[in-house]
């Protein structure tokens, strides 16, 4: 099924906004600049794959063969809309960065 243009770049906006907020919060409560980057393909597996965890570690062969599967198989708006939320959550650690150069100790 073939997204439409209006809902590709609304999807792209949400998932940027979604992820640099999450980001944002995150870096903000525990204080680690780039948790949220490092986080955000264990977070796009959840999105992606329909296999449940614990089968990574029961059954890591044939979960990983599935996921590599699936990724393979995303459809190019699909790249676009999960690109877009890892850019939300590298400029929220770029937004905490600055945040902190400047003197903000809260963050």
């Amino acid at each position: 099924m073939q997204m439409s243009l209006p809902v590709v770049l609304i999807s792209m906006l949400l998932f940027f906004v979604l992820f640099f907020g999450i980001g944002f919060l995150l870096n903000m409560l525990l204080r680690m600049t780039w948790i949220m980057a490092v986080l955000c393909p264990i977070v796009f597996i959840f999105i992606i794959d329909d296999i449940p965890w614990t089968k990574y570690f029961t059954d890591p062969v044939s979960s990983f063969v599935a996921l590599k599967h699936k990724v393979l198989s995303l459809a190019p708006a699909d790249i676009l809309i999960l690109a877009s939320g890892f850019v939300g959550a590298v400029c929220a650690g770029f937004a905490i960065r600055t945040l902190r150069a400047k003197g903000y100790q809260m963050f």
